[in-house]
């Protein structure tokens, strides 16, 4: 898939909405807990992309696993901690302290990207962190009184974990090798799924749980990931991390709006804050390449 830079943007904003439904959708779930629901998530997560996958790659893309070297089997670790210690954080501590405390992501990743593979940050999009990280510890200052320090601390991995993947994404490609890391989302949920199994036993989760758990899989992690890794070819690693904060702000407002966790003025001033610098960044970057 050939995108080009405007088309790539739009395509993170639609993942970033894809990826903000877990919240909402795991505050209706009836019986399943804790690991059980990482782990049913991340199997039909598997489920979808031996389907996806396929159907857009052939049966070539199990010789890409074979053949992906570190660069996708890391990634494939990378995933698998963002699949496993978001869905268990959820389950610790609100949904907006959640978000609130992965939205530390672009830092991280140009501090990665600027150490490891030489990336020099524009002026628009150093400008654009500072706001969002204004509005960012602006609402994590309070959400982090209301949420469970556990439940903070595991959603800590998710960001770091995502920092590394784009990183090495971006030097896969910077260096010149030709690696499908699509496939190592499939890695990912698998390790995740393998991982979390015996930790979920005995299985409590009712049909009605199955069903949420499976279109989690399937649109919340299987279709948007697997996007965001063809992103990540056009994009700059912190400007996926700045969209991808997007994130933050449906996941809140999806879970006021469908599961009753109302967020506090501070989130709502915190969020309008990242929106804005979200808008700064993509406009100030569209009129220099034009």
């Amino acid at each position: 898939m050939k995108l080009k830079h405007g088309q790539a943007v739009v395509l993170m904003v639609a993942v970033t909405l894809m990826w903000s439904i877990a919240g909402v959708i795991t505050r209706h779930l009836e019986q399943a807990r804790s690991f059980e629901v990482t782990f049913w998530r991340s199997f039909f997560t598997v489920v979808s992309l031996l389907v996806i996958l396929p159907f857009f790659q052939g049966r070539e893309v199990f010789a890409k696993i074979r053949r992906g070297g570190w660069p996708l089997w890391l990634s494939g670790v990378c995933w698998s901690v963002m699949f496993t210690a978001f869905m268990v954080a959820l389950t610790l501590t609100s949904v907006a302290n959640v978000l609130v405390t992965m939205s530390v992501g672009p830092f991280l990743t140009a501090v990665l990207a600027r150490i490891f593979i030489g990336h020099r940050i524009p002026p628009r999009t150093a400008v654009a962190i500072v706001l969002a990280g204004c509005g960012i510890g602006y609402m994590y200052g309070t959400q982090l009184g209301e949420g469970s320090i556990a439940g903070t601390l595991v959603a800590l991995f998710v960001p770091l974990a995502g920092a590394v993947n784009w990183t090495v994404t971006q030097r896969s490609h910077a260096q010149g090798h030709d690696v499908d890391l699509v496939p190592a989302v499939l890695v990912g949920a698998a390790i995740s799924s393998l991982v979390t199994l015996p930790l979920a036993m005995p299985f409590q989760a009712s049909g009605h749980d199955v069903a949420l758990l499976a279109l989690l899989g399937l649109v919340q992690l299987a279709i948007p990931c697997a996007l965001s890794v063809v992103c990540a070819r056009v994009l700059k690693a912190p400007e996926i991390s700045l969209l991808g904060l997007l994130e933050v702000i449906f996941g809140i407002v999806l879970a006021w709006w469908g599961a009753g966790e109302v967020p506090t003025p501070t989130v709502l001033a915190g969020g309008s804050l990242v929106i804005g610098a979200l808008m700064l960044n993509e406009l100030v970057g569209w009129r220099q390449r034009a």
